[in-house]
């Protein structure tokens, strides 16, 4: 029975959410470029053996896949998913064929192509959190402790997980991004913090512990943290929005989601926070069936919103391989006013791989020590 309880809450969600969001950044891709007269051969939702497949009447081959980590578009003329073409059998096709090849496209139109799948996966999010604020209200992230950092003041003063946050030094705590506002205010790093466990409520005076945010060597980081982390729910107001201020707030919502994601990101790479909080496909199943078991539908959905900007910021990143890589190629090729030679597309598409698969074993590796600390924790 706990086999079958695990297929359906981890591995079903885990399958359902990456498809949607696959099909969402492909059908971006395909569309536009349908649009711009783009033929494209195959529109795939993973990788491997076809389980299931038809044509539609302008040719392109629709189908599922046996390996469901990922998809693809496949343009006329491209030898393989990530739009490398040969250029001999590219001077092979007639006239009227080079018209719909995507390689032979104005570098324009080819940025047009790639960024529509980002921009799919950013339009999908403002949707699903306008249609949430619409019909339920604003989200907030709730002061839930979802985990206490082990040393941290927080252990130390006997708070637990799952107690909710009410107050700090006789400040009301609504939003789990209020606790870091008013600890970083802590005068000499005292705090009065008013806990709700069950039905009891307590009162806690403690001294703030110095916790190192990215668990490195950069001192810069190192500061007076309360020592505990949030939980993957949210909470709603119970007061709709009109449809424009959905719309508006879905927007700004998205947009603050992408800068946090961002300063995140600038952290790891100037060294003031540590990668520990890479994930990847062994992450995103952990949580997508965390809250699948212990939330409702709307957390599912808000986490599927928040890894949708996610996948469209990554593919924005200019790695070759990437939406991001290819837009600067046709950058480059706009502003020379040239087309870069074969081999040094094939030299930069290789690197992008290299670079991409080395993030990936990182991520994996992160996600199996991960699982073996909540294993045996």
């Amino acid at each position: 029975m706990e086999i079958i309880s695990n297929i359906l809450y981890y591995i079903v969600p885990f399958v359902v959410l990456l498809g949607v969001l696959v099909f969402v950044h492909e059908l971006g891709h395909f569309l536009v470029a349908r649009a711009l007269g783009v033929k494209v051969d195959e529109f795939s939702l993973g990788f491997g053996k076809e389980l299931w497949g038809r044509n539609d009447k302008k040719g392109t081959r629709w189908k599922v896949c046996a390996v469901p980590l990922g998809g693809y578009c496949k343009f006329f003329g491209d030898e393989d998913a990530s739009s490398v073409s040969e250029s001999e059998k590219l001077n092979s096709l007639s006239d009227e064929e080079k018209k719909h090849v995507f390689q032979l496209m104005p570098p324009s139109r080819r940025i047009l192509i790639a960024l529509a799948g980002p921009a799919a996966n950013y339009l999908f999010a403002i949707l699903v959190f306008a249609a949430i604020f619409w019909s339920f209200g604003k989200m907030t992230f709730p002061p839930v402790v979802g985990e206490v950092i082990s040393g941290g003041a927080a252990e130390k003063a006997g708070i637990l997980k799952d107690d909710r946050i009410l107050e700090i030094n006789g400040k009301k705590i609504n939003d789990f991004n209020d606790i870091r506002y008013e600890v970083d205010l802590a005068v000499d790093g005292k705090v009065e913090v008013v806990v709700q466990r069950g039905d009891a409520v307590k009162t806690l005076n403690f001294v703030l512990e110095k916790i190192d945010a990215s668990e490195g060597e950069n001192s810069e980081n190192v500061r007076p943290m309360l020592g505990i982390k949030s939980v993957n729910v949210v909470e709603l107001d119970q007061e709709p929005l009109s449809l424009a201020e959905a719309v508006r707030d879905a927007s700004v919502e998205t947009w603050d989601i992408t800068v946090a994601t961002l300063r995140g990101v600038g952290q790891m790479l100037t060294g003031k926070r540590g990668g520990e909080d890479v994930g990847g496909i062994i992450r995103i199943a952990e949580l997508s069936g965390d809250i699948s078991k212990q939330s409702g539908w709307i957390d599912f959905v808000v986490f599927m919103a928040l890894l949708s900007i996610n996948l469209g910021l990554i593919n924005l990143f200019p790695i070759p391989l990437l939406d991001g890589g290819h837009i600067v190629i046709c950058f480059l090729e706009m502003v020379t006013r040239r087309e870069l030679s074969p081999s040094f597309k094939e030299a930069l598409f290789r690197s992008g791989f290299v670079l991409i698969m080395a993030l990936m074993i990182y991520a994996t590796w992160n996600d199996v020590a991960r699982l073996i600390n909540r294993w045996f924790a």
